[in-house]
């Protein structure tokens, strides 16, 4: 039996058609089971460069091209590269070379382009070259060609041609002439990072070529390396083989990951650990591979994947079983297998089988037993009712749902305070508005009211649910020692609050690779800053951030990250949050920002946007999205479009469906990707929507204007490719410069 190993750079798999795809799963199904099958004509070339080079027959017309390494212990491991037309695939054979970097350890497969030198060997002096252009971007930030040949081991062509590169811009357009991993490490350099940075975030090798070892043997140990695995993937079996093929684009995501993710997927910490960075530089990704790691090590863990909602959970649920279909979904949390949901459903389902533990746990939190009835709701309408009905004297400034659910959620909730003494004396960190003993006594007359109006009603609502499920599942622990989980993995967790975090400290035990949270704090589009430290979530020497962004070109990256510009943010443990060294790994158009002299102006623009769009090649309609800051505004958008003959469709709480354009609310689209992005109606009316600062404490509002700007850093961030900003009258102060 053969192993498989395929290259993530065989881009003529994405331009067959699916009746020769078909045929390319049936040749490797036949030579993973016999390579020496007549009808495979599994052949070497003789004018090949490369004596491991071959090509095997995919029908009449089409050809593999492979290299065959052999290895005594392992058997022959075929390393697929492309399919091609017959002709065509015997040239790019002949001139295909797999080696190992002499300089970093790393495999090297390369298609159609002979290798025109080497890197030379560590501690070779490097011939500096007279350098052409008026200004080097890399030499403008201190590097030297040496650094890129010597240090790095990047060929010499594209190392001359990275030096030469004047901007960023050019420096990109070199990096994608690269390998996987040639290109990430240029995009390092482009920030400033250290050599030695650069070898150990890719896992470089740091001791010489076992020379005990044959040139196979080492190309097969070299399979192994962090970079390595950027380009090449071991296959495990025929179904994992189907879906790679049928992905068209090999679901990079799912079988190539870079490096430094890698490491965050695979390495067991000894505690919680919080893995921050920005939109689209793959956090959910690493969380997605990091279940399924935890799942493989372990059949019988219990795993809970979570997020902030249902809909990102589905997200996460659909994404985990593509990349692994037999991973073992549990149906509630504490069963084994994965469990995935959003963390409110979460907090229900703990709810719901928490047993005798509900009585202690009801009393520590209410200061009486309560009974609930089924019902959970929102909590604004009881808050208004309570505090237009109950005379407490708080000022009407603070008098508003808003300011009393936060209050309720952050500190009476988690401090699970039941009488007014404790109130009165409970430190209140990280809420902006000072309260003086007068104002905690009227807020607690309105909580007590609030209370019995929640149990005369038999409601309860939902921090009150994750309140009541993290305190019954201490009484649990102190009672019998055990645990609902082993491991807990939070993606999104920016937006979580107080109660939030208790449920999910409670869920497992403090110990090696408990939790695991992926967070952006400048995406933080909901609730309040927290300190994790306060629920006992210890992250101290356990914190790391990604910076290369796979989704957004650099020109859209550029102008997401502008609009956080002057705005100070704070991670989960109130350090710094910066976006000086984001990166990205593509080049495309620069946004477009288009004034509208109204908003049959601004229609008009966005409905010849759309139709152009659809016109183009390869564009698929649900690919397009159409972004508002208010469900109004999308409906407005929606009729508008309509009229002017762009069928689109409105998203709510409804998945996508394909085959039109999407509108939704900038909200709504958070944890979504599209290839063309139109953010609308960017005007002073409606960024930042005058609702979501009314009514705001004064001490508040420098955050909830926080808030508004993340929002919109998060709606500019969905757009892989392009990206259009328009408005009608004057634009939002929050685009600033742009």
């Amino acid at each position: 039996m053969a192993n498989l190993v395929i290259a993530s750079n065989s881009k003529a798999m994405s331009k067959l058609d699916g009746s020769i795809k078909k045929k390319v799963y049936d040749f490797f199904e036949k030579l993973n089971e016999d390579d020496a099958q007549p009808g495979l004509h599994i052949e070497p070339l003789k004018t090949a460069i490369d004596p491991r080079v071959r090509t095997g027959r995919v029908d009449l017309h089409y050809r593999a091209v492979l290299f065959r390494v052999d290895d005594k212990s392992s058997g022959p491991t075929y390393i697929y590269m492309g399919t091609w037309g017959h002709d065509e695939a015997n040239k790019l054979a002949e001139r295909a070379t797999l080696r190992v970097n002499p300089i970093n350890g790393t495999l090297e497969g390369l298609i159609g382009e002979p290798v025109t030198a080497e890197p030379p060997a560590s501690g070779e002096p490097v011939t500096e070259p007279a350098p052409k252009p008026e200004f080097s971007y890399l030499a403008g930030v201190g590097y030297k060609l040496a650094d890129l040949t010597d240090g790095l081991g990047i060929t010499p062509t594209l190392a001359a041609k990275a030096m030469a590169a004047a901007d960023e811009s050019a420096l990109l357009e070199a990096a994608a002439d690269g390998l996987e991993w040639e290109g990430s490490a240029l995009l390092e350099l482009a920030t400033g990072v250290a050599i030695e940075t650069i070898r150990e975030n890719h896992g470089f090798a740091t001791e010489p070529v076992d020379k005990s070892l044959d040139e196979d043997q080492r190309i097969i140990a070299a399979l192994d390396r962090p970079a390595s695995k950027m380009q090449f993937a071991f296959i495990e079996d025929n179904e994992e083989l189907r879906r790679v093929i049928e992905g068209g684009d090999f679901a990079a995501w799912r079988t190539f990951l870079h490096p430094e993710q890698r490491k965050y997927v695979d390495t067991d910490f000894g505690g919680a650990f919080r893995l921050s960075g920005g939109a689209g530089t793959g956090k959910t990704v690493v969380a997605i591979h990091r279940a399924r790691r935890l799942a493989r090590d372990n059949p019988n863990a219990r795993i809970i994947l979570t997020t902030f909602n249902t809909a990102l959970a589905e997200g996460l649920k659909a994404d985990l079983k593509s990349l692994d279909p037999g991973i073992r979904i549990a149906d509630k949390p504490g069963d084994l297998g994965v469990y995935v949901g959003g963390i409110d459903a979460l907090g229900s389902g703990v709810l719901n089988r928490s047993g005798p533990a509900l009585g202690p746990a009801s009393e520590r939190l209410f200061g009486q037993s309560v009974e609930f009835g089924a019902k959970r709701t929102a909590s604004d309408a009881v808050w208004r009712e309570v505090a237009q009905t109950v005379d407490s004297g708080l000022d009407a400034t603070l008098a508003t749902p808003a300011f009393l659910e936060s209050e309720y959620v952050a500190v009476v909730l988690a401090n699970r305070i039941t009488a007014l003494e404790q109130y009165a004396k409970v430190a209140r960190p990280g809420r902006g508005v000072r309260l003086s003993r007068t104002q905690r006594i009227a807020v607690w007359k309105l909580v007590e009211a609030f209370r019995r109006h929640r149990q005369m009603d038999g409601t309860i609502s939902f921090p009150e649910v994750l309140a009541l499920a993290a305190e019954a599942l201490r009484v649990r622990a102190e009672n019998d020692g055990t645990h609902l989980a082993d491991h807990v993995i939070v993606d999104e967790a920016q937006d979580l609050h107080a109660t939030h975090w208790a449920l999910l400290r409670a869920l497992v035990a403090e110990g090696p690779n408990d939790l695991f949270i992926a967070e952006d704090s400048h995406q933080r589009i909901y609730g309040s800053p927290v300190v994790l430290s306060r629920f006992g979530i210890k992250i101290v020497g356990r914190s790391r951030r990604l910076t290369l962004n796979y989704r957004t070109t650099a020109q859209n990256l550029h102008f997401a990250v502008s609009v956080l510009s002057g705005a100070e943010y704070r991670d989960l443990e109130q350090g710094e949050e910066s976006t000086s060294d984001y990166r990205s790994a593509r080049n495309g158009p620069v946004p477009e920002l288009i004034p509208c002299s109204d908003l049959s102006a601004e229609l008009d623009v966005v409905a010849k946007k759309v139709k152009g769009w659809l016109d183009e090649d390869g564009v698929q309609p649900e690919s397009v999205a159409v972004l508002a800051r208010s469900q109004d505004e999308r409906d407005r958008f929606v009729r508008g479009l309509g009229e002017r003959g762009v069928s689109v469709r409105a998203v709510d709480k409804n998945a996508p469906s394909t085959g039109q354009p999407l509108v939704m609310t900038m909200h709504r689209a958070k944890g979504m990707e599209f290839s063309r992005v139109l953010l609308v109606g960017a005007d002073e009316k409606h960024v930042p929507l005058p609702a979501s600062l009314r009514n705001i404490p004064d001490e508040e509002r420098a955050d909830a204007l926080l808030r508004e700007r993340s929002l919109l850093y998060v709606a500019s961030s969905r757009a892989r490719d392009a990206l259009v900003v328009t408005w009608s009258g004057r634009k939002s102060d929050l685009l600033g410069q742009s």
